[in-house]
């Protein structure tokens, strides 16, 4: 038995406005569907990436925070490739959000750098 593919990412957002503006207008993630659940007031937001479907993003009344930055037990981060990662890090800081430095793996020489959604989940951008 294998696992063939990543089928999405979950992601539990505090201000579902500001993050779904961020994931869809800045990242440029596309809306699949977006499904209201009222019995848990909140809202289920599926997204695509060049028509492969990644991230459920939800919405529920007062989630936790995170325990901790970025070392906490469990998902530490996502990553997503681009191709110009230097163009990226400019587009992101005119939008206002605030970028580490570019940095060079050491074991593959690719450059990344890290910024973070509006709820401080970590993300990475990677040069593919």
């Amino acid at each position: 038995m294998k696992i063939d593919t990543i089928h999405h990412i979950a992601i539990i957002c505090s201000d579902y406005d500001v993050s779904k503006r961020f994931y869809t207008q800045i990242l440029g993630f596309k809306v699949e569907q977006e499904v209201y659940r009222k019995e848990r007031s909140s809202y289920k937001l599926d997204l695509s990436l060049h028509g492969t479907y990644l991230i459920e993003l939800f919405s529920f009344p007062n989630p936790p925070k995170r325990a901790s930055f970025p070392e906490a037990t469990g998902l530490r981060h996502i990553a997503f490739g681009v191709r110009d990662l230097k163009a990226w890090k400019d587009y992101l800081e005119s939008n206002n959000v605030s970028c580490q430095e570019i940095r060079i793996d050491e074991f593959t020489g690719k450059q990344f750098f890290f910024f973070n959604d509006p709820d401080n989940l970590p993300i990475e951008l990677y040069e593919i």
